[in-house]
């Protein structure tokens, strides 16, 4: 069976006025639905950009990247929007939820691409439920605390049945107790929508619940041993 994402020698290279600074060397991935990676590093090794350059918001200087078999940087703009909307699910360490939106309304964001039909509702709400939110569906962001309105934003990336979620240090913004909240429910909820899930994270809390954990060194992905 094919990977659902597939990145093969991947390099990023930003200019500067000496040396051109490497981020990323010749790095390749392959992983499948149902499997999970925490990528740790510390600040500057690339791991934002590695993330942003599989979920295609940024492109690379070499290298290629296929989700669900699909070349991102291959189609047009229009075509662009409606892979990332349908293919992958984000989640950053700033929720992003619109204020003048309730829970529910911004978890149906994405859906609205393709005008929300009542089952996107229905699978809204049924998603607010599972992170525990069934009684703040009507809630402006606001009047939700951190780790509620992350909580918002995991059911908002699941809510078109992407294959690829990608977490940019989901728990970064949060209190201890908050995140070992969210950082449960990611897992778990990962496992039940049988998605490929990638975190990158300064977390060793978050990073040791995944099954697998690799540092990005020198620009390249360094596993943990089983």
């Amino acid at each position: 069976m094919p990977a659902d994402l597939k990145a093969d020698s991947l390099t990023k290279r930003y200019p500067t006025p000496g040396e051109p600074l490497v981020v990323l060397e010749d790095l390749s991935l392959e992983m499948s639905r149902g499997e999970a990676l925490a990528v740790m590093g510390p600040s500057g090794s690339g791991k934002s950009t590695l993330l942003y350059i599989l979920g295609s918001l940024e492109r690379p200087t070499s290298g290629s990247v296929e989700v669900a078999g699909i070349d991102p940087f291959a189609l047009d703009a229009g075509a662009l929007a409606q892979f990332r909307n349908t293919r992958v699910g984000f989640i950053f360490q700033d929720h992003y939820l619109l204020p003048q939106c309730t829970a529910l309304e911004n978890v149906l964001i994405p859906a609205m691409a393709g005008a929300a039909a009542p089952a996107a509702t229905e699978r809204a709400r049924s998603l607010l439920h599972r992170v525990g939110l069934a009684e703040r569906m009507t809630h402006l962001p606001a009047e939700l605390s951190g780790g509620e309105r992350q909580r918002v934003a995991i059911a908002r990336a699941l809510i078109n049945r992407p294959p690829v979620i990608l977490a940019d240090e989901p728990t970064g913004n949060l209190d201890r107790r908050s995140a070992e909240t969210v950082a449960a429910l990611l897992l778990d909820l990962y496992r039940e929508e049988n998605v490929l899930l990638i975190a990158v994270t300064h977390s060793t809390e978050l990073a040791a619940r995944f099954p697998r954990r690799a540092d990005l060194v020198d620009g390249k992905l360094q596993f943990a041993s089983p």
